[in-house]
């Protein structure tokens, strides 16, 4: 799924659990959301994506947010909670091929605590599908109703950013297979081998 979706729902989540806390709660959801994605040019999906462990952090920081509340516990665990929520969720996206439409990869997400890949469901296509987009719109419902103080606008922007991805999606594949094409191979020596091996 898109990055923007899992943000979404993370600010989904963070509005859910505290619609009435500071800025700096509802700003961990939208960001541990968006956080296992950093990964994306290191082993992505492996390196930030721990759908056990995010799960079994989450329990303490709750735990710590009930009985000692404040802007910082709560922060800290919305945003773990929207991590685990995240690396979850991608296990029931697509795969990790170039071309996810096609449905070849066995890879969703790995899972460190049983030392396996998950694979997909694809019960949303592939990132950037148009159910990914519709995700990304039911998610951002409870952030744009219910926050304000121009914090709604990041949850307009990142559906804003959504649309578009869908609307390019699938044309970028072949814009990075024609740039693969032009590009000396001793640049291509530095591009991370999963982003040239299929083009």
């Amino acid at each position: 799924m898109m990055a923007t979706t899992h943000a979404l729902v993370g600010f989904a989540i963070a509005v859910l659990v505290a619609p009435d806390a500071a800025p700096a709660v509802l700003a961990a959801g939208f960001a541990g959301g968006a956080f296992p994605d950093l990964d994306l040019y290191a082993g992505h999906r492996k390196t930030l994506h721990f759908p056990v462990y995010y799960a079994l952090l989450a329990l303490p920081l709750g735990l710590l947010a009930a009985f000692a509340p404040g802007t910082w516990t709560l922060a800290a665990a919305v945003f773990v909670v929207a991590a685990a929520v995240h690396s979850a969720m991608d296990a029931f996206g697509g795969g990790l091929e170039l071309r996810p439409w096609e449905g070849t990869s066995d890879r969703a997400v790995y899972d460190h605590f049983n030392g396996r890949w998950l694979p997909p469901k694809r019960w949303v296509r592939y990132d950037g599908a148009p159910e990914d987009l519709g995700l990304a719109a039911v998610a951002a419902v409870p952030p744009i109703l219910a926050v304000s103080g121009g914090l709604e606008l990041l949850a307009f922007g990142a559906l804003a950013v959504s649309a578009v991805y869908v609307l390019v999606r699938k044309p970028m594949v072949a814009v990075a297979e024609w740039l693969v094409a032009r590009t000396p191979p001793t640049v291509l020596d530095y591009v991370p081998e999963r982003f040239v091996q299929d083009l």
